[in-house]
C-alpha cells in the first residue's frame, strides 16, 4: 500500500484567498474610515455649538458685571460707535490680599481678515481713572485700526457674517446711534435698560441664518400698569 502523501494548496487557491482576504480589508477599512469621518465631523460640531454657546454666555456675564465710567460727565458705560461696543465691567479675578480687583474694558466688534469672526478685547484689571480712561480709548482704537499690540488682548470667537444692534429705552427698542426712543435730557452712552444683539451665522456654521438675544439689565424693573 502506497502511504498517503500530504497535499497542500496549490498556487492559484493561495492567491484567491488573498484576494478574498484584500478586498474584505479593502471594504472594512471603508466602513472604519467613513465612521472616523462621522465622528469627526460630528465632534466638530459640537465643538462649534460649545464655542458659539461659550460667547454668548460672555457677552451676558459682561454685560451683567457693566457699570458706569467713573466720574464721566456723560455717564458712560456701554458705548456703541457702529463698529465696536465698548462695555466698562468690574473685575471677578480675585485679590489675595482682599483689594480692590478694579475694573475692566472690554469690546465686541466684527473683524474681517478675509474670513469675518466675532471677536472680543478685554483689557487688563485697572484700578485708577487715568489708566480707565486710557483703556476705554484703547478699545474703540481696536475697534477701528488695531495694532499688533492691541490685537493680542483679543480673542477670535467663531464666523459670522453680520451683526445687529438695538437698545430698549423708554419702553421700545430703537437704534444705539440715534437718539429717538432715550428720555430727554438723557444721555445715549449710559447702561440701557436692555440690548437685543442679533447676529446673522454663515451657511458653513452648525447653527445657520439669524440669532437674536435680548440682554436685561439686571436693577431694570419695567413699569407695570
Amino acid at each position: 500500500m502506497r502511504p498517503l502523501q500530504a497535499r497542500g494548496f496549490t498556487l492559484v487557491e493561495v492567491l484567491v484567498a488573498l484576494v478574498g482576504l484584500a478586498l474584505m480589508a479593502g471594504l472594512s477599512w471603508r466602513g472604519l474610515d467613513s465612521m472616523m469621518r462621522t465622528r469627526d465631523a460630528s465632534q466638530q460640531r459640537v465643538d462649534e455649538v460649545a464655542v458659539l454657546q461659550t460667547a454668548l454666555a460672555q457677552w451676558r456675564t459682561d454685560l451683567d458685571a457693566a457699570t458706569l465710567l467713573p466720574g464721566a460727565s456723560d455717564a458712560q458705560g456701554v458705548d456703541w460707535d457702529g463698529r465696536v461696543l465698548r462695555i466698562v465691567r468690574r473685575s471677578t479675578i480675585p485679590q489675595a490680599d482682599g483689594s480692590d480687583a478694579g475694573l475692566w474694558v472690554v469690546g465686541w466688534t466684527l473683524r474681517n481678515d478675509g474670513a469675518p469672526q466675532w471677536v472680543r478685547w478685554q483689557s487688563p484689571p485697572v484700578r485708577d481713572r487715568a489708566s480707565l480712561l486710557q483703556a476705554w480709548q484703547d478699545a474703540a482704537q481696536w475697534g477701528q485700526n488695531a495694532g499688533t499690540a492691541l490685537r493680542a488682548q483679543e480673542t477670535a470667537l467663531f464666523p459670522l457674517a453680520r451683526w445687529q444692534l438695538f437698545y430698549f429705552r423708554s419702553d421700545s427698542w430703537s437704534n444705539p446711534l440715534s437718539s429717538t426712543g432715550a428720555p430727554a435730557g438723557a444721555s445715549t452712552q449710559g447702561i440701557p435698560d436692555g440690548i437685543r444683539l442679533v447676529l446673522t451665522l454663515p451657511p458653513t456654521a452648525p447653527i445657520r441664518g439669524e440669532l437674536t438675544l435680548d440682554w436685561v439689565r439686571p436693577t431694570f424693573s419695567a413699569p407695570r400698569s
